[in-house]
C-alpha cells in the first residue's frame, strides 16, 4: 500500500471544491489555510463554472429538476438514458455539498421563488414537491440560501412511514420505507438541523430514520439478511440520489460529529466494506457512472482511481477508526 502521504499529495492536487476538504479533513490543516482555498470554489474550477452558467432568472438549464428543453417522451427519458443532472436543484445540490459560500447566491432565493415551478402540477419551488428525495434537497438548499422551507421540514414528519423511513413512491402507494429515500431525507434533515436548531420532533425522526438504516447494517434486507442490491456496494461519484455504503456511512460520519457521539457498532459490515475496496496503492475506483447529462464531468471514469472516492474512503475509515476508541475525538 502506497504511504499516506503520497495519496495525500495525490489529493491536494484537485479543485478547490475538493482540496479544501481534504486539508481540514484529512491534513488538518489550519481553518485560515482551508478557508482560503474553499473561497477559490467561487472563481476557480467547478464551482466557478457552475455559477457562470446560471440563468438571469436565477435558475439553472431552465427548470427546477429537469432543464426546461427536456422531452418527457423522448429519447432522453427512456429506460436506461438517465436523469439529466443540469437543472436547478442537481446544480444547487453540487455547489452547497461542494462547501461553496452561500453569499455568492445572493437573491437567488427570492429569483427561485419569483420564477421556478416543480415539473409536477407547477408547485411554487421553496414549497417543495411530493417527492421525499426533491423535498430533501430543496430543504437543504433552501436553509442554505435563506428561504422558508419550514413547511417542508414538517412535510417529513407528515410522510415518516411505520419503519421509520420515507420512500418516494408513496404517492404510489407504497408503504414501506426505501434505502435511497431514507438516506436522502437523513441528509436534508441533518443539514437542517444544524443550521437551524431543529426541534424534538424533527430530531426524533432524523433519529427513527437511522434506525432504520442501521438496523439493516446499511446493506441488508431485514427480512432475508441478503445484500439489498448491488447499488449498495456499488461506489461511484457523484453519489446523486444513490445510496452505498460509501454514501450512507459519510452521513453517519457527520451525524456523529455533529450529535458528538461515537460510531454505532452496526455501521462494521458498511466500514469493512469500504476498508476492503482500498486499492493496494491507497486509493479508491470509480466504479459506476449514473447516465444522464450534465454540465461536465466532475470525476474519472469507470475503472479508474477516484480522488473524490479515495477522498470519501480515508475520511470515513479515519473516522471509524478513531472515534471508536475517543467518541470525542477532535475531526
Amino acid at each position: 500500500m502506497a504511504e499516506v502521504a503520497s495519496v495525500t499529495d495525490w489529493l491536494i492536487d484537485s479543485d478547490p471544491a475538493l482540496r479544501w476538504q481534504v486539508e481540514r479533513d484529512l491534513l488538518r490543516a489550519p481553518e485560515d489555510v482551508w478557508e482560503a482555498t474553499r473561497r477559490r470554489i467561487a472563481t476557480e474550477g467547478f464551482g466557478a463554472r457552475l455559477l457562470a452558467l446560471q440563468d438571469p432568472d436565477g435558475q439553472w438549464g431552465g427548470g427546477s429538476f429537469f432543464p426546461g428543453d427536456f422531452d418527457f417522451h423522448g429519447p432522453e427519458a427512456a429506460d436506461g438514458a438517465g436523469q439529466p443532472w443540469t437543472a436547478t436543484t442537481w446544480t444547487l445540490n453540487s455547489l452547497r455539498e461542494w462547501g461553496l459560500d452561500a453569499s455568492r447566491l445572493e437573491g437567488t432565493a427570492a429569483l427561485l421563488e419569483a420564477n421556478s415551478r416543480w415539473d409536477y402540477n407547477g408547485l411554487p419551488y421553496w414549497a417543495g414537491e411530493v417527492d421525499c428525495c426533491i423535498n430533501a434537497s430543496t430543504l437543504a438548499n433552501g436553509v442554505w440560501l435563506g428561504a422558508d422551507v419550514s413547511s417542508i421540514a414538517q412535510w417529513f414528519l407528515d410522510h415518516q412511514m411505520d419503519e421509520g423511513g420515507w420512500n418516494c413512491e408513496w404517492v404510489e402507494g407504497s408503504t414501506r420505507s426505501s434505502f435511497h429515500s431514507t438516506l436522502n431525507a437523513l441528509k436534508g434533515l441533518l443539514f437542517f438541523e444544524a443550521a437551524t436548531g431543529g426541534d424534538t420532533a424533527l430530531r426524533e425522526a432524523r433519529r427513527a430514520g437511522e434506525e432504520y438504516l442501521l438496523r439493516r447494517g446499511l446493506l441488508r434486507r431485514a427480512t432475508t439478511g441478503e445484500i439489498v442490491g448491488p447499488w449498495a456496494t456499488t461506489f461511484a461519484y457523484p453519489f446523486r440520489w444513490k445510496f452505498s455504503a460509501l454514501n450512507a456511512v459519510g452521513y453517519f460520519r457527520s451525524a456523529s460529529l455533529y450529535d458528538v457521539a461515537g460510531p454505532d457498532p452496526r455501521l462494521e459490515d458498511a466500514v469493512e466494506l469500504i476498508r476492503a475496496a482500498r486499492q493496494p496503492d491507497g486509493t479508491w475506483m470509480q466504479e459506476a457512472r449514473l447516465p444522464g447529462r450534465v454540465w461536465f464531468e466532475v470525476d474519472v471514469p469507470p475503472g479508474e482511481p477516484s480522488k473524490w472516492l479515495t477522498f470519501y474512503g480515508m475520511r470515513a475509515l479515519e473516522w471509524w477508526d478513531t472515534r471508536r476508541v475517543n467518541p470525542r475525538a477532535e475531526f
